[in-house]
């Protein structure tokens, strides 16, 4: 089956990282086309947008790494780590994710996994997909969520008594400058709205695997993947290794500013990085979970029917070799049975889980090297290095 089947739902208009009303802006304003989402040169502009703006209205003390006074704009790991990694990471990472995406939804229509009378079904699922990822109301969430956390930042600004680039503090009432208004009004809200319309659009796809996996199925339990042929889609996390990375750093970050300036001890850090990384990769078993109950449907009706015919076939070698069977002896009983041991095995080891430790892997790694270079500045680095393959074998 191709996308140009009948009833079948086209993979090629599911793309992840299109449609919205932010990205019909970035379309008026030529940051991208259609047919090309020029990340790139999108990266350059919105960290440029983020980070440059406060730099530039810091002038010169930006340029200053003497932290006696205060945090320095050119000495805060937050700032290098939200305003041009993770920025850069999650624009970078857009064509990476709606590609690999694609493919997955593409494999799906194409190898036949989805059974004829689901094509429509199917098809409803991609175009609900493509409504929630064309949703107003979901950017319009983000964009508030964004300047909620912008406010939270503000409020801080006032109450702490750490002097930095952002705010000067002072015995009559602290005073943001310039570079931390453009910070809170520009630079925060871009960071956290790029973040929630991220995980937005998972969710969107997560949703619609979800919904395929309710569908009537083509499974094979003797499959060689052992995944019962859907074993491809248990490689889809790898596509956001770049943005799991940007993520991490930009957590790692704020850690190291608020949670672990005098905590800081090997414990701490592995509590941090074990919840860290459940969460990571809980977004990733989410809509591979789905896929568990018709797996285990499969294994456990081919199981039975395995095993009724291993019966009958060792039935008849008993016959053959004996004469008879030793017990419930009867000639009602086939006297042709091919021998299913070897699908029988293969069916045995048929697993229900989607998940692939060789595609977690590397986004473990991402998930994890932020935290791992945060440790190796306040324990030994050989500890954490330890740890990390310890986390990373699990």
């Amino acid at each position: 089956m191709d996308d140009t089947h009948a009833g079948a739902p086209r993979s090629k208009e599911f793309l992840a990282s299109h449609g919205g009303p932010f990205y019909e802006l970035q379309r008026r304003l030529k940051l991208l086309h259609d047919h090309a989402l020029m990340s790139g040169r999108r990266a350059v502009l919105f960290i440029g947008i983020a980070w440059g703006g406060p730099f530039l209205l810091g002038l010169p003390q930006s340029l200053s790494i003497d932290t006696s006074g205060g945090l320095t704009y050119l000495t805060d790991v937050s700032v290098w780590a939200r305003f041009v990694i993770a920025i850069g990471a999650f624009v970078l990472a857009e064509q990476q994710v709606e590609q690999r995406l694609q493919e997955e939804l593409r494999h799906v229509l194409s190898a036949p996994v989805i059974a004829p009378s689901s094509f429509a079904g199917a098809a409803d699922a991609v175009n609900d997909a493509l409504r929630r990822r064309n949703s107003n109301v979901a950017e319009i969430v983000c964009l508030l969520i964004a300047i909620i956390a912008a406010c939270v930042v503000l409020r801080h600004q006032y109450v702490t008594d750490k002097p930095s680039w952002a705010v000067m503090t002072a015995p009559a009432g602290n005073v943001v400058t310039l570079a931390g208004w453009w910070s809170i009004a520009v630079s925060i809200p871009l960071f956290w709205f790029l973040v929630t319309r991220g995980l937005w659009r998972h969710l969107v796809w997560s949703l619609l695997l979800r919904r395929l996996s309710w569908l009537e199925l083509r499974l094979v339990a003797t499959h060689p993947d052992g995944k019962g042929g859907i074993g491809f889609l248990a490689d889809y996390p790898s596509a956001y290794v770049t943005s799991v990375f940007g993520v991490s750093c930009a957590v790692a970050a704020t850690l190291a500013q608020n949670l672990l300036q005098e905590t800081a001890t090997l414990t701490n850090i592995s509590i941090l990085m074990v919840v860290w990384l459940v969460i990571i990769l809980g977004l990733f078993a989410f809509p591979l979970s789905a896929f568990s109950r018709p797996l285990l449907e499969l294994k456990k009706v081919s199981m039975a029917r395995l095993s009724a015919q291993a019966t009958q076939y060792h039935r008849m070698a008993e016959r053959k070799l004996t004469g008879s069977n030793a017990v419930a002896a009867s000639g009602t009983e086939p006297e042709d049975v091919t021998d299913p041991t070897k699908q029988y095995e293969l069916t045995r080891k048929l697993s229900p889980m989607l998940l692939s430790h060789a595609a977690l892997l590397p986004v473990s790694a991402a998930a994890l090297l932020p935290f791992a270079i945060l440790a190796s500045t306040r324990v030994p680095f050989k500890e954490v290095l330890s740890l990390v393959k310890k986390l990373l074998l699990l």
